[in-house]
């Protein structure tokens, strides 16, 4: 048998807002033993409705399981699965640096300005540096300032991501409940 190539797979999981859908969503993964690589829980722009964005290392068939198990939750409104190609991503990382060593050593300057990151603070004992990019370069922007010991703290947010379609799939999928419920 053929083991699957894990991939990172981005899941969209709509749910009305109930206490504790968190905690079975995530469970799901538990129970399959799959790492949530990022979690971003927020209002999605439909009311009342939250958009949970997960991400995990996975193969295909095990993300379809888990995918469907997520849809049965009966608070989940819609849960789908995608791969990087399929989204518009964005994290954002943010970086606490030693203003003195940052003034010693101008390639750190040329470093944040080359991957068109922000600083957004500065006093006498540290720099504050912000960047909204994808995982890959906010990660680049940690390894390349590590190199120069200035980093104090480093941190970077969970995935946000829109589908590259021009539809949501759970807008859709809301339309056609509303249809079928007027039809009854």
């Amino acid at each position: 048998m053929v083991m699957e190539e894990k991939k990172l797979y981005t899941l969209l999981v709509y749910s009305e807002n109930v206490a504790g859908i968190l905690n079975q969503i995530t469970a799901v993964f538990t129970r399959r033993q799959v790492n949530i690589e990022s979690l971003n829980v927020s209002a999605s722009s439909i009311p009342g409705v939250h958009k949970y964005t997960i991400t995990a290392w996975s193969d295909e068939d095990q993300i379809v399981k888990i995918t469907k198990q997520i849809e049965k939750k009966i608070d989940v409104i819609k849960a789908s699965y995608y791969t990087d190609d399929q989204l518009f991503i964005r994290e954002v990382g943010m970086y606490k640096l030693s203003t003195p060593i940052v003034l010693e050593n101008p390639d750190i300057s040329r470093i944040i300005r080359k991957l068109n990151a922000r600083i957004v603070e500065v006093n006498p004992t540290y720099c504050t540096v912000m960047l909204s990019s994808v995982t890959e370069d906010i990660q680049t922007l940690y390894f390349a300032l590590d190199k120069f010991g200035c980093v104090l703290q480093y941190t970077r947010s969970g995935r946000i991501a829109i589908t590259r379609s021009s539809v949501e799939q759970v807008s859709d999928f809301l339309e056609k409940q509303e249809v079928r419920r007027r039809g009854m």
